[in-house]
């Protein structure tokens, strides 16, 4: 039996639209999940929406259940979170996870959905991918205790970050960001703020999430002698100049990346990219991390959403998407 469905598209850069879709199944091994939400993370999402991605990173920048290209049209995101109307026994009903784009109603095999805790609620599970990725990043930066930590850049995955090393015992933490609107999220989160010029230097490790060549230049200065910058910031098709002169080679500082698409070596060996997923979706237990939703819609309003996302008219850091009742969407 045929199903309907709608899908959120990049018509071409800059311009969405959103599409009617005749679903099939599922087969065997699959399930089919009705949207309840599903998150657009401002930093990658709207640079997608931009038509940032470089060409030598389209193969990979896909996302799991992408359709089309890069720059357009392309049907892209990641972060889902529906339930499951038909599939084996055990899953229906169930609330789960799915790295899918903005989809009302969609099949993949029951592999790729993985069932929310019940400590989780629906609204919060959206943040899973983003933490997921600041999970990662923990795991390649591999902090001590009682380290003196910065983050730099207070968007969705730098406030990620941010919220769970404020769990390590005995850090001293801040967040660092040029807005000082970002104040009020680090309070939220029980974390420290300060402005760049500010910010407490003689760190042992600094995170930069902020996509700016002024953040990581300023990350730099934070270090102290032999520390680390770990980047996550992605700038897509944007060069960046880095201050690799003055003290760099004499202070012994390192800059190293931090990418979600593969496990981090330092776990690799002992955890699947389930694994990784299963402990997000864990620590989200944490009504703390409520704060990072900033804003939410329908999804028949992101064909116009999404445009002010991108320019910054809305500054989201996860802006969620509100899906319409099971008789709504039949």
């Amino acid at each position: 039996m045929n199903r309907s469905a709608r899908a959120f598209w990049l018509r071409s850069p800059g311009l969405g639209e959103i599409r009617d879709v005749t679903l099939e199944g599922p087969a065997e091994g699959e399930v089919l999940v009705r949207s309840l939400y599903s998150g657009v993370s401002r930093g990658t999402e709207t640079l997608v929406f931009r038509g940032g991605v470089p060409a030598s990173q389209h193969s990979a920048m896909r996302a799991p259940f992408q359709e089309g290209d890069f720059p357009g049209p392309v049907k892209y995101g990641y972060l889902n979170v529906g339930v499951v109307e038909e599939g084996p026994d055990a899953l229906v009903g169930r609330t789960v996870f799915c790295l899918y784009p903005h989809q009302s109603r969609y099949v993949v095999p029951v592999s790729a959905v993985t069932v929310l805790p019940d400590s989780v609620p629906a609204e919060r599970a959206v943040l899973a991918g983003t933490v997921e990725t600041a999970v990662n990043a923990l795991w390649d930066a591999a902090p001590l205790v009682g380290d003196r930590i910065a983050v730099v850049g207070g968007g969705m995955v730098g406030c990620s970050v941010a919220a769970l090393l404020a769990r390590f015992p005995g850090v001293r933490l801040q967040l660092v960001d040029a807005d000082p609107a970002r104040a009020k999220t680090a309070e939220a989160l029980g974390i420290g703020f300060a402005p760049p010029e500010d910010a407490l230097g003689d760190c042992d490790l600094v995170v930069h999430a902020s996509a700016t060549e002024q953040g990581l230049a300023r990350s730099l200065e934070l270090l102290r002698a032999e520390g680390t910058v770990l980047e996550l910031s992605w700038y897509g098709d944007r060069r960046v100049a880095l201050p690799l002169g003055e003290a760099f080679h004499s202070r012994r500082l390192t800059v190293r990346s931090s990418q979600v698409g593969t496990v981090s070596p330092a776990r690799r060996s002992s955890r699947s990219y389930a694994d990784r997923l299963a402990l997000a979706l864990d620590l989200l237990a944490d009504p703390a991390l409520d704060a990072l939703v900033t804003g939410d819609s329908a999804f028949e309003e992101l064909p116009e959403v999404m445009p002010r996302l991108a320019s910054g008219e809305i500054p989201a850091l996860c802006h969620r998407v509100r899906y319409a009742g099971p008789e709504d969407t039949a």
